[in-house]
């Protein structure tokens, strides 16, 4: 057994190497209470103190985060002076261990590009149903506060509201409120005019934002529920699944896969595996047991691949043990893409966490990955923003064309603010030679006024049209590259989008120049910390005017 000297908490807990009774001055840090004790007693502290969350939140929050944040300490490669200035800031030590990483692309020679050509009139056309973010509360209860002081209302523990103000709505409420199965319901019951479907992307956030009180039985509870509501309502149509950063407890928590037993997320893993075992072959299974990834074959000439984001993302604090390429993912991608191409196959990329919003190596490491291979990926799939959107890819030599776009669709739930809604891809069909890019997309919302007034049934419409609505040639990247400049200088098409945005709900804020290039800025933005996307939106400006747009990781 190791002792505690030769651990990561104990060179946390004693970032200057000197005996512990001298050091008390930089970090009070009991050996005796050094464990998980210590590290919640703090950070329950801190939370009430800068008035993060109500007490009860931080109480509840740290308590649930509070093992595994101590297990990966103990774990982590953090040496005292990185452990230091993590703590204390730049000043104590340098902290670096989201350090530049790069993975290894084959030595076959990249095929010029070849962009896809339109497809015949009359040539098949698939529709594929996307969801996202459904976010079900069990504890959704109408007539509740939507506005109470905890990070999520509308639920049992929300209280009333005041007597000025109206309760939550039957099917859902403008508001941090999240949605009842009810709704979700009438989602998968009403979506005969939207149809029929060729195959469903359901890229995950199954549970509420009750982030600070869910258990692992909870987490299961949600998962098999939905994809019960969803098997019965799409029958026979395949549905292919990626796991969302809310399926986990703690929220973001995803250790990779070398972390064994109870930290592990084999308990998460195994439920999916014996969820969707009816939707996947074995070999998707076997990855899926592993690492939350899986490839297969819809059809003849069509790879998918689902990645698991959570190993890319900000929050997933696991990360801080070794955030190079966790589980091999990228790698695995890299084998499955240049088998792709080596077939003549077409490829799906379906994820939760858009590359925009990745850690930077990851990020640019994914975004090389696409560039490399622009002639075989056909199509990228994206949630968890919850508003719709879009990152345009650009080739790495100039960042001036546009080889690829990942669509971001909007989430199902309303939190926060925002109409109920999914998307339909029209995607290139089913034939020899198809080119399986997207052709067009449609949003279908529920309008949450007219669906809460008294006596009404929920209607859910079409919102909108893409390429009708924004005057786009076609839905390749360079459609989408000019619409942004478009939208710079054109201010009711930019008020159109914004009204897109956020699914026919805006908020009453109105979103000036300064909102304007910010938002354009995220769609031009598939690589993190990459200012340079940006730079001919104010071209002008200076750097720091380009950097200062850069969109900020939302939290969903």
């Amino acid at each position: 057994m190791k002792r505690l000297e030769d651990t990561s908490l104990y060179r946390i807990c004693s970032p200057l190497g000197t005996p512990m009774s001298t050091r008390h001055h930089y970090l009070h840090c009991d050996l005796k209470e050094s464990g998980v004790e210590w590290v919640g007693s703090i950070a329950t502290k801190l939370c009430k103190l800068l008035k993060i969350a109500p007490p009860a939140v931080c109480q509840s929050t740290v308590q649930l985060f509070e093992d595994d944040v101590v297990e990966v300490w103990t774990r982590s490669v953090l040496s005292p002076s990185e452990a230091c200035g993590l703590l204390l800031g730049s000043t104590c030590g340098h902290w670096d261990v989201f350090s530049s990483w790069n993975i290894s692309l084959p030595a076959v020679p990249k095929p010029a590009p070849q962009p896809p050509k339109p497809p015949a009139p009359g040539a098949p056309v698939s529709r594929i149903l996307f969801l996202t973010d459904l976010h079900w509360d069990h504890d959704y209860l109408e007539g509740t506060d939507p506005d109470c002081e905890n990070p999520l209302c509308c639920r049992q523990d929300s209280g009333l509201p005041p007597a000025s103000r109206p309760g939550a709505g039957y099917w859902g409420e403008y508001s941090k409120c999240d949605l009842p199965l009810r709704t979700l319901e009438s989602l998968l019951s009403g979506l005969g005019p939207a149809g029929p479907f060729d195959m469903v992307y359901w890229t995950g956030d199954i549970p509420a934002h009750n982030i600070w009180h869910q258990s692992r039985q909870d987490q299961l509870r949600a998962l098999t529920t939905v994809t019960a509501l969803v098997k019965k309502f799409l029958g026979p149509v395949p549905v292919y699944p990626a796991v969302g950063n809310h399926e986990s407890t703690p929220v973001n928590g995803f250790p990779p896969p070398f972390i064994e037993g109870n930290h592990s997320s084999s308990w998460l893993y195994e439920a999916m595996a014996k969820a969707w075992e009816s939707w996947l072959p074995p070999e998707a299974l076997h990855t899926l047991r592993i690492g939350g990834f899986y490839a297969l074959s819809p059809r003849p000439g069509l790879r998918l691949i689902s990645l698991n984001m959570n190993f890319c993302s900000r929050e997933n604090f696991w990360l801080l043990i070794n955030s190079t390429d966790p589980a091999g993912q990228l790698q695995w991608l890299v084998g499955e893409l240049q088998a792709a191409e080596d077939r003549g196959d077409k490829v799906h990329i379906i994820g939760h966490i858009p590359p925009g919003h990745c850690l930077k190596s990851w990020s640019w490491n994914y975004y090389r990955i696409v560039a490399r291979y622009e002639n075989t990926l056909a199509g990228q799939f994206f949630g968890h923003t919850h508003v719709d959107e879009f990152e345009v890819f650009y080739d790495e030599e100039t960042l001036s064309r546009p080889l690829s776009v990942a669509f971001l669709a909007p989430s199902a739930t309303t939190y926060i603010g925002l109409n109920p809604g999914y998307r339909v891809y029209q995607i290139d069909g089913n034939y020899p030679g198809s080119s399986h890019v997207v052709l067009d997309h449609e949003t279908y919302i529920l309008n949450l006024t007219q669906a809460n007034e008294p006596g009404a049934i929920p209607h859910w419409q079409r919102l909108y049209r893409a390429r009708e609505t924004y005057g786009l040639p076609n839905a390749l990247p360079a459609a989408w590259h000019d619409l942004v400049y478009r939208m710079r200088g054109d201010t009711q098409l930019f008020q159109t989008f914004w009204f897109l945005y956020h699914k026919g709900h805006p908020p009453s804020e109105p979103c000036g120049m300064p909102c304007r290039l910010t938002t354009l800025c995220a769609q031009l933005s598939a690589r993190s910390d990459s200012p340079a996307l940006c730079r001919h939106l104010v071209p002008d400006g200076s750097l720091p005017d380009v950097q200062s747009l850069q969109p900020r990781p939302s939290f969903c």
